[in-house]
């Protein structure tokens, strides 16, 4: 019973295993071998599962029915989770390297693991987003044309610009007109990675 309650929560909240199992300290493994039934958490790992889905230790059990219906759940929608604040990104061998470690901001999102908070540097997107702004991330490697994106180009750091795409051009254009925009092209493009698209700005005070 508690495998299957397990996933129900899960899924329902909209989590993969890898973002249940950041959020509770434990390994993928973990969590799938839960869900399959062939081990069970200690008490204390249960008591923050269920803490977690906000039920009791006794409905993953099986020892007590649903609190409430996955109709009432799903109608809530994706609920806050803590996402790391991140304050530079660079590209490294087959990965990015996340450094500056800010803390956390709450996001309502389905998978937070997905999901990264990148402090905004300079003045190159005023007047829309300014210096210490926080800019939620969603983990890509693609991004459509016109999308604001973390675009990262050779050894430096990564930046937020607008995404535009021109045949085999890529123009990274900031919104300040202070600023000009970068033109990448020809086998310099082999040297732009994109570490996500930015669904949302906040200022932070």
């Amino acid at each position: 019973m508690f495998a299957q309650r397990l996933k129900e929560l899960r899924k329902l909240n909209g989590l993969s295993q890898a973002a249940l199992s950041s959020l509770l300290g434990v390994t993928q493994q973990a969590v799938g071998k839960w869900e399959t039934g062939r081990s069970t958490p200690d008490p204390q790992t249960l008591a923050r599962v269920a803490a977690y889905f906000k039920v009791s230790t006794d409905y993953l059990l099986g020892c007590a029915p649903a609190p409430i219906t996955p109709a009432v759940a799903a109608a809530d929608g994706p609920r806050e989770f803590p996402i790391p604040i991140i304050g530079t990104v660079r590209a490294g061998f087959g990965a990015f390297a996340f450094e500056e470690d800010y803390g956390e901001e709450y996001a309502r999102v389905k998978d937070p693991g997905s999901y990264f908070y990148l402090l905004v540097k300079g003045d190159s997107m005023e007047p829309r987003i300014s210096d210490g702004d926080l800019a939620l991330v969603h983990r890509q490697p693609t991004l459509e044309n016109g999308d604001l994106g973390v675009v990262i180009f050779g050894e430096g750091e990564g930046t937020l610009k607008k995404f535009i795409r021109r045949g085999n051009t890529i123009i990274l254009q900031p919104f300040n007109n202070v600023y000009a925009p970068q033109i990448i092209m020809g086998e310099d493009l082999e040297h732009l990675y994109i570490a996500g698209k930015v669904v949302e700005t906040r200022a932070r005070w």
